[in-house]
């Protein structure tokens, strides 16, 4: 990430406060190991957590001019191998850092590292942003589960990162709908080609040369979608693949007519 400025003392109080909260957040001894793992001196381990943590986070960024060590504590905390077996910790406690980091300019990917992004500036800021993009996917009555998958992306009007949640969502109902473990064009491929005759998931009857099309060219819209954006987003930093508002409410649409077939697809007694 280069050189990270110093940390407002409100934005990182409000980091402490996520990572030490009494419930859910890093034990007194997780927090002692992490320090000693990142070199940070802990000047106070009798504080509370988010006292303790914030006096050994904020002694360090003061000494270096620069931000570098607590965004180390905070990759080291949110290392998602710590959180094997407990993803919905993992993600929970991520949503809460991104809800803050927002306002520092930067946001906390999947991965458990940070990425610059376009900080907000205030609450009502924040609130504005999410209910103009939400309202427009309302009107267009986009499909719930496109909304449940990138919420926090919305409340940040992060596109980047909203076209990856969603299109990560279309492919785990179609793993849902097929019990599949594959990804991109294979799990397509595997779940509704017809190369091997009668496909896993089937978007109807099949029984006509126009109906075995409209199944083609669903095909070819999901790979569509992961080849144009997810393999895009996943692979490409965000300052040099930039999508606008436009672009990302279409996509939204996109994922959410797909959502909507995959509702209405009907599961088929065939085996890869």
């Amino acid at each position: 990430m280069g050189t990270v400025p110093v940390f407002e003392e409100a934005h990182l109080r409000a980091v402490c406060e996520v990572l030490g909260q009494t419930d859910g957040g890093l034990t007194g001894s997780e927090i002692g190991k992490l320090l000693r793992a990142c070199a940070i001196t802990d000047p106070f381990p009798t504080m509370t957590k988010r006292d303790r943590l914030f006096e050994a986070l904020s002694a360090r960024q003061t000494q270096d001019r620069c931000g570098n060590n607590v965004v180390a504590f905070i990759h080291a905390a949110m290392n998602p191998v710590r959180y094997t077996g407990r993803t919905a910790d993992f993600e929970d406690r991520r949503a809460a850092l991104n809800r803050r980091l927002a306002f520092c300019g930067l946001e906390m990917r999947d991965d458990g590292k940070l990425r610059r992004t376009t900080a907000v500036r205030t609450l009502t800021e924040a609130r504005e942003r999410a209910g103009r993009l939400r309202a427009e996917l309302e009107r267009r009555r986009v499909h719930p589960d496109v909304l449940r998958f990138c919420r926090e992306e919305l409340l940040q009007e992060n596109y980047f990162h909203a076209v990856f949640e969603t299109t990560k969502s279309v492919a785990e109902k179609l793993r849902e709908k097929t019990g599949l473990t594959l990804d991109g064009a294979e799990l397509v491929d595997a779940a509704c080609g017809l190369s091997q005759g009668t496909p896993r998931l089937a978007f109807n009857s099949l029984r006509t040369e126009t109906e075995r099309s409209e199944q083609k060219g669903l095909i070819n819209l999901f790979k569509g979608l992961f080849g144009t954006f997810r393999n895009v987003t996943a692979h490409a930093p965000k300052i040099t693949w930039a999508i606008d508002e436009q672009d990302a409410l279409d996509l939204l649409s996109l994922a959410s007519l797909l959502h909507r077939r995959l509702d209405r697809a009907v599961p088929t007694t065939a085996r890869p």
